[in-house]
């Protein structure tokens, strides 16, 4: 078993930079063990694996389709062999958490913290993305669960939703709307937009909200965080479908008329079974 699993860490560590020394580093195996490892397995498939080039190779395409299915197999291995170490002792399990970056803040600490009171053993590993990457992230194992908006649609994926943020139009001071009591979306299609970078959710959020007022938002500037997206406000770069800030911002925040609102959804694989810490946590979430 051992062997097998460091022949699939060979192949995963080609897979990624293409370098023999670092995939036998990377497995603990000596150089020498490695290629004839490689030399065995090209034999056996009548073709080559890798290409020599220079200091590095290159992999064919078929040394490609096996390093991508040693991937998938060793992220299969390592889930079965967490879930089954945490199932003799789910209070030193580990879950992997991803979040959107505004959620950093208060939301998963606050979270995780109050957990923590009850599991200290259970080990967190944060990973912050877009929700496009993070749902990515959650559906090839990478993440446990994830916290994002909007909620998906996909029916691999089962979430609740677990809070709203109101939305808010925030402008430059001075800015002709600056003054007023609410705004209708409709009335900022003429505007320039700041927002954030498509595949984030609070961008697609924006998105349909302008198109089911019958027009596509012109973005001026795009960034990834919804600070910098203040900050180019604040410089009268545009204007924001923002949720309210944290802290004083100096910038006028306009309630949206209708009002507008984003769900923040706690989201996890639907055929997927939870290892026990995992499951406790998803728990935790929700009940908080």
């Amino acid at each position: 078993m051992d062997e097998l699993v460091a022949r699939l860490t060979v192949l995963r560590a080609l897979g990624a930079d293409e370098h023999v020394t670092h995939a036998a580093e990377h497995a603990g195996v000596p150089q020498p063990t490695v290629s004839r490892w490689l030399a065995s397995l090209s034999e056996s498939l009548g073709a080559p694996v890798i290409i020599r080039s220079g200091r590095r190779v290159r992999l064919t395409r078929a040394g490609r389709l096996l390093c991508e299915a040693a991937d998938r197999a060793l992220t299969t291995l390592e889930a079965g062999h967490r879930a089954a170490t945490e199932e003799v002792s789910p209070e030193r399990g580990q879950v992997a958490l991803g979040f959107l970056y505004l959620l950093g803040r208060s939301v998963v600490p606050a979270l995780v913290g109050t957990f923590r009171e009850d599991h200290p053993s259970v080990r967190f590993r944060l990973v912050q993305n877009s929700r496009q990457g993070i749902l990515a992230d959650l559906g090839n194992g990478a993440v446990d669960l994830a916290f994002v908006s909007p909620p998906p649609t996909d029916p691999a994926f089962t979430h609740a939703v677990i809070s709203e943020e109101e939305l808010v139009l925030v402008v430059p001071p001075g800015h002709h709307l600056a003054g007023r009591a609410a705004v209708a979306v409709a009335e900022l299609a003429g505007e320039e937009f700041v927002g954030l970078e498509p595949g984030y959710g609070l961008r697609q959020i924006t998105d349909d909200l302008c198109a089911a007022a019958g027009f596509t938002p012109t973005l001026a500037f795009e960034g990834q965080e919804t600070e910098t997206v203040r900050g180019l406000v604040a410089a009268g770069l545009g204007v924001a479908l923002l949720p309210h800030a944290d802290s004083p911002s100096g910038l006028p925040e306009i309630p949206l008329t209708p009002r507008a609102a984003r769900e923040i959804a706690l989201v996890w694989p639907t055929d997927t079974p939870l290892p026990p810490a995992v499951d406790a946590f998803r728990d935790h979430a929700l009940r908080t």
